[in-house]
């Protein structure tokens, strides 16, 4: 590893911010809060280099990769920086998650080939699809989510300082349900979550949470991508009360994102009961991703 390149820590938060605020992502793993609060599992190192922004995660038991450059610079010189870097420290030589946008703007055909990832393409919806749930289409949507509402007394609280601590203990709870200690991704995901908790002051997203006779039972977690859209990092729901997934969907994009033309709910990992979940809501568009390699 070049001495240049650094791990991600909290202060790096404003750099990150005025390159993604210069270049904005459509890929949902292009914030400094996603970055951040995986970096148990991701490792990320970046550097600045000619107005670009590279980085190189370094993912448990698997080989590292870079993510496409981000900023206003010579992106294709950035990319053979990135490849030349890479090829330090592994034999497969690969940038992973990379935009459509990318793949069409950057890249040189005679230096570069591509693979569609579907797995990790993003869905994105339209807001107020989310929000109203109208048409036959979203009927039983609906449904779903009018009996809870009329079954359930519950109270819908933003994310503060305060409530941060409550957050931490419902996940507690749901990995005692789910057994996070025995299944090493929900591990990481509990870190990630944990992650987000602790640094909430410092982190520029919003979360919320529903409370059913005061304890919370389901909560999001989600920040601006871009200018026209929301990105979902975390949504937990008690998977004992039925309808509640379906309420915290419907209410965050409410009272947090109505403002906001898409929202972005990341990608389904190729797990098939959550391709089905994400399909049903019926996704305007994806955000396709591709893996880049060098010739």
């Amino acid at each position: 590893m070049s001495h240049e390149f650094k791990p991600l820590e909290i202060g790096d938060k404003g750099v990150f911010r005025r390159y993604l605020t210069d270049d904005p992502p459509q890929c949902s793993e292009l914030t400094f809060t996603n970055l951040f609060i995986w970096q148990h599992y991701y490792h990320p190192v970046w550097l600045e280099q000619d107005d670009c922004l590279l980085i190189i995660l370094h993912p448990e038991k698997s080989t590292p990769f870079g993510m496409q450059p981000v900023g206003k610079g010579d992106k294709n010189k950035a990319l053979d920086s990135l490849c030349s870097e890479l090829r330090n420290i592994t034999d497969e030589v690969k940038l992973c998650r990379v935009g459509e946008e990318f793949i069409n703007r950057q890249l040189d055909p005679d230096q570069y080939f591509y693979q569609y990832d579907r797995n990790n393409s993003d869905y994105v919806y339209m807001s107020r699809d989310l929000i109203e749930l109208s048409g036959r289409r979203y009927h039983s949507k609906k449904n779903h989510l009018n009996a809870f509402i009329k079954k359930y007394r519950f109270e819908y609280l933003e994310l503060d300082k305060e409530l941060a601590g409550h957050f931490m203990d419902m996940q507690e709870e749901w990995c005692k349900i789910r057994d996070c200690r025995q299944t090493p991704d929900l591990l990481f995901e509990d870190y990630a979550v944990k992650t987000a908790l602790t640094y909430f002051d410092a982190l520029d997203y919003k979360g919320a949470a529903l409370s059913i006779e005061s304890r919370i039972e389901a909560f999001s977690l989600g920040e601006q991508l871009s200018s026209d859209t929301a990105v979902i990092h975390i949504e937990k729901a008690n998977p004992d009360i039925p309808g509640l997934y379906s309420a915290i969907n419907q209410l965050f994009a409410q009272n947090a994102w109505s403002h906001l033309e898409y929202i972005n709910r990341e990608q389904d990992l190729g797990i098939e009961g959550l391709r089905k979940a994400k399909e049903s809501y019926y996704p305007h568009h994806l955000v396709n991703k591709y893996t880049v390699f060098p010739r």
